[in-house]
């Protein structure tokens, strides 16, 4: 199959890495995969991209990839902003589609794309790739097998540091109008993967935070810009069952690197994850006996890089693994479900859903009420 990214920024690489890799870590693989297209905005990030990954074709115009009848499956990696058009040019000319999170910039936009669901019919996924670890993909199995019992309440913490410094530049991600700030870009994770685990949400009372209202320019740093996208958010909710919770996103979490972290209580049990760890999970299992004649306590689990087949044992069960590890076995869920013409999970429908949860934490922010899910 033919392959065309549209965007080559860091998720981009990260993307075209998982297809550079994939025979490393399964086999067999699903098809014989090749990246023949590469879309940036200038056409000399585009030649150096197309350089980088091998492709065949460099190009300032995303319709090149998307109504290109050559291209099988489009990868959707731009800013939040520019997602929308190219999304729905692709499910139009009907292309499998492989989309960063979050899905679009606004509820609005999320509502053409479901608009467009029905007439499409290829296989699309969006890249919540951090269900696509060993240790979240057993916590998913544990909460079925019933280990927590009912949920009793929950934390979701995805913390970063590099807009504590008042000197980083104003990048996109920082700017409302190209869908910056932490709700889209790592609290969009946080409400993604307890979702799936335990979910549906409720409602949420958030409150967001921007630390510095100006910030220095992108090559010019005596020159200043506005900054209008939130640096923090923390958000009160509830789960449908009833189940209070505690969400959390931040980028001025200073001293932290990349800290998605998990804790769920329920009445059989507990569990924790967090990423800086990704060879673990933390299981508790509150039906065992205390000593002296039980052992009840956290057990830590060895998940490591322990896959179902078709994954490869490669390079080692034991061997720690990684951020680049999930978005590997991510690529690797949607691949599948391509080869095999089968809806997958997390799909476009999902990345909808948690577009309008973003919305809702954000419409909670600007009054100050409660809203419901």
């Amino acid at each position: 199959m033919n392959i065309g990214i549209v965007g080559l920024g860091a998720i981009g690489k990260v993307h075209a890495y998982g297809y550079r890799n994939l025979s490393f870590f399964y086999d067999p693989v699903p098809f014989d995969a090749h990246i023949t297209h590469v879309v940036t905005a200038r056409p000399e990030t585009a030649e150096k991209a197309r350089q980088v990954v091998g492709a065949e074709v460099a190009t300032t115009d995303y319709r090149h990839v998307t109504e290109n009848p050559d291209i099988d499956i489009v990868h959707i990696c731009t800013p939040n902003s520019a997602h929308k058009d190219a999304l729905l040019s692709a499910m139009r000319h009907q292309k499998h589609i492989y989309c960063d999170k979050p899905l679009v910039n606004t509820s609005a936009e999320a509502d053409q794309i479901e608009a467009a669901l029905a007439d499409y019919r290829g296989v699309a996924q969006m890249t919540f790739h951090n269900r696509f670890f060993p240790a979240m993909l057993h916590a998913k199995r544990l909460v079925e097998q019933g280990a927590l019992g009912n949920v009793l309440q929950f934390r979701g913490a995805y913390l970063h540091a590099g807009s504590a410094d008042p000197n980083a530049p104003l990048r996109w991600k920082l700017t409302a109008a190209a869908g910056g700030g932490v709700i889209a870009d790592i609290a969009s994770h946080v409400l993604d993967s307890l979702d799936w685990l335990v979910g549906p949400f409720q409602s949420f009372q958030a409150l967001t935070h921007i630390a510095y209202p100006d910030r220095p320019l992108p090559g010019d740093p005596t020159a200043r810009g506005t900054v209008d996208a939130e640096d923090c958010v923390l958000v009160l909710a509830q789960l449908a069952g009833g189940a209070p919770g505690i969400l959390e996103a931040s980028k001025i979490a200073t001293g932290s690197e990349d800290e998605l972290r998990l804790e769920i209580h329920g009445t059989q049990g507990a569990l924790r994850f967090n990423l800086m760890d990704p060879h673990h999970l933390e299981h508790y299992d509150a039906r065992t006996a205390y000593p002296p004649h039980g052992s009840r306590g956290w057990n830590r689990i060895d998940t490591g890089q322990r896959y179902e087949p078709p994954a490869a044992v490669f390079p080692s069960h034991k061997a720690a693994t990684g951020w680049l590890r999930g978005h590997v076995a991510c690529l690797a869920n949607f691949l599948f479900a391509v080869a095999e013409n089968r809806p997958t999970q997390p799909d476009l429908a999902q990345g909808i859903r948690i577009q309008r949860l973003m919305a809702a934490i954000r419409r909670s922010a600007q009054t100050g009420t409660r809203i419901e899910a």
